[in-house]
């Protein structure tokens, strides 16, 4: 193919410095708050949390991430600004175990206070301490409370931990739905078989709404192998704030691929790391899309699942998206369950996902479950943020 011009004077012409602005002319920089990493600064919570139970604990120990508690976020950033991170333990009895509650606020200007509005997200991480040479459990110090303040967190705190055990006692593993979620089961299943593509008889039916999706259809893998810069400081597996960045991550893109929009974060459940991630093993990630809500009726989120796809809807849509991690030894060709994630997401789509098996219903079970208590804690942040507000204009 001929060109204009040979390839000597092209090359010499991209070399060529470009002309220079002149020094009067002002670039105007946007300053629009764009979309930012939420899976970047859950992995800082976590090494945070690691610096300040090492803090409390002393060097002797060696700190591992047991659980992350609800993360959600409470006033989302609407200009670019510097964030600023600080924690503290706020549960520890002398067990094992002890409570790090992290905040990430706006950075103010030197001499501004600090307001409401500026807290970006509050979290807990629950830290074990193990010994160094067994690897078992090992006490560290209990908080010496002094003043009402401190006593009230350690409450909180306390109210966190109980929580957690009385949810684990209702988990689907040891009971089976109740009544009310074995009608939903099946008038969904009623509902949408249609939709789905078959009929009571068998016979296949042209698919009548595109917003209705299979669970199976959402499902999204990845594998990736654990790199030693990944690993905590003593060397020998990987730190809790990777895993939970690669599975936001695969849960964003699962949002993304299911909805076909760019989807907004609201929360991360609560999560256990069941077992320890090596250096050089391989860790699979399975996300898929278990739960979605209609946030325009809250009050029949139910109904919004069982009704027809063809009526009208307005809003925006709440999907949840569970990532299961499993990690396998390369050379013994086992593998190892490593923790669930659940993180909440909108988009503003019309959107259900359509559970077909057993096991696909009980994900939707557990899934609405939490979607029920991510509601609840939001429903009372907002109170308080009301209360407060009321008491600034009273002191005002």
């Amino acid at each position: 193919m001929r060109v204009s011009a040979p390839w000597i004077d092209a090359l010499k012409g991209q070399n060529k410095p470009a002309a220079e602005e002149p020094s009067d002319t002002y670039t105007q920089h946007d300053m629009k708050a764009r979309k930012m990493s939420d899976s970047t600064i859950f992995m800082d919570l976590d090494a945070m949390s690691g610096i300040i139970a090492y803090k409390h604990t002393g060097e002797g120990v060696v700190i591992v991430t047991a659980a992350v508690d609800r993360i959600t976020i409470e006033n989302p950033l609407t200009e670019l600004c510097d964030l600023e991170y600080s924690g503290q333990v706020t549960y520890a009895t002398g067990r094992s175990s002890m409570e790090v509650t992290c905040k990430v606020t706006r950075a103010g200007y030197p001499g501004e206070e600090a307001k409401q509005q500026d807290t970006l997200l509050t979290c807990c991480f629950s830290m074990v301490a193990l010994d160094p040479k067994t690897r078992r459990s090992t006490p560290v110090p209990a908080l010496d409370l002094q003043t009402v303040e401190e006593q009230a967190t350690f409450k909180l705190g306390e109210s966190r931990s109980l929580a957690r055990k009385a949810e684990g006692a209702q988990s689907l593993l040891s009971h089976h739905p109740n009544e009310a979620e074995s009608a939903l089961i099946h008038r969904l299943w009623l509902q949408h078989r249609d939709a789905q593509g078959f009929q009571l008889h068998g016979a296949q039916t042209e698919n009548s709404a595109d917003s209705i999706v299979p669970m199976a259809a959402t499902r999204l893998q990845n594998a990736l192998i654990c790199q030693p810069q990944y690993r905590n400081r003593h060397q020998w597996q990987i730190f809790g704030g990777f895993l939970l960045k690669q599975t936001f991550e695969l849960a964003f893109c699962c949002a993304a691929n299911f909805s076909h929009a760019r989807p907004t974060f609201v929360s991360a459940d609560p999560c256990t790391f069941l077992n320890p991630v090596p250096v050089g093993s391989v860790l699979y990630l399975t996300a898929r899309i278990v739960f979605t809500e209609s946030v325009s009726s809250d009050d029949q989120e139910d109904e919004s699942h069982a009704r027809s796809a063809s009526e009208s809807f307005s809003g925006i849509t709440r999907l949840q998206v569970r990532v299961d991690s499993r990690v396998r030894n390369v050379e013994h060709g086992t593998s190892k369950p490593t923790g669930r994630f659940h993180y909440t997401f909108t988009v503003p789509r019309k959107l259900v996902v359509m559970p077909s098996t057993y096991q696909e219903f009980m994900y939707y079970i557990d899934a609405r479950r939490r979607a029920h208590r991510v509601q609840n804690s939001m429903d009372i942040t907002n109170v308080d943020k009301m209360a407060n507000t009321k008491e600034n204009s009273a002191t005002e």
